[in-house]
């Protein structure tokens, strides 16, 4: 099991990360005239999403979504600020997006490290991370009636999985636990930045597709 200090400063990158995430998923639901209901549903599964399927499969019952009050409540914070100034954030589509970039590189980073805490080894670790990362948004698209994002040649997956591989080989070393933590942040954030910046994209099926 982690140890107290560990499981406190893995718990503060989530809360913020479930935050980012939460308003992002908000806003879907009000860019799609959905109602206040729909805001708080999108935004919690794409804040607690990730986290919740990655609980389950290493074992860690109750998942944190359920067991501690304060994951419940970031996301509902996020979503009724979301769905009450949603002019002011649809504006800030930049900040929005930067939002997710943030949440996915933390995500992924906690979603390893935790696994590794629970005994996983480094790649199922890694994996991990990278389901945690995406796991919300793509429960929040198949909700909203879409195609995953990450499915239509999106850079969210990859830099996730890299993040998360980063940490968990660092964490094998006697590197503290910031320096852990920022390096597999960075690694994922960065490259999805980039991403974004640059149009970078999945290989995609070239023609049209023989049915």
């Amino acid at each position: 099991m982690p140890e107290p200090e560990f499981a406190t400063t893995l718990i503060a990158f989530d809360l913020v990360g479930i935050f980012f995430f939460a308003v992002a998923g908000a806003l879907v639901a009000v860019r799609r005239n959905l109602d206040v209901f729909a805001a708080l549903v999108l935004g919690g599964v794409t804040g607690l999403g990730g986290g919740f399927i990655r609980d389950v499969l290493i074992g860690a019952t109750p998942p944190a979504a359920l067991a501690d009050w304060r994951y419940l409540i970031v996301p509902v914070a996020a979503g009724l600020l979301t769905f009450a100034f949603h002019p002011v954030v649809g504006r800030l589509e930049r900040v929005v997006t930067l939002f997710d970039a943030v949440g996915l590189a933390l995500f992924c980073v906690t979603g390893a490290l935790k696994a590794v805490e629970f005994g996983l080894s480094p790649i199922p670790a890694a994996l991990m991370g990278m389901v945690t990362g995406i796991g919300g948004g793509m429960m929040r698209d198949v909700l909203a009636g879409t195609v995953p994002v990450i499915f239509e040649g999106v850079l969210y997956a990859t830099p996730a999985l890299a993040g998360a591989g980063v940490a968990v080989l660092l964490d094998r070393t006697a590197l503290p636990l910031v320096v852990v933590a920022g390096a597999g942040f960075a690694t994922c954030l960065s490259w999805r930045l980039l991403a974004l910046v640059r149009g970078w994209s999945a290989p995609l099926p070239r023609g049209p597709a023989n049915v």
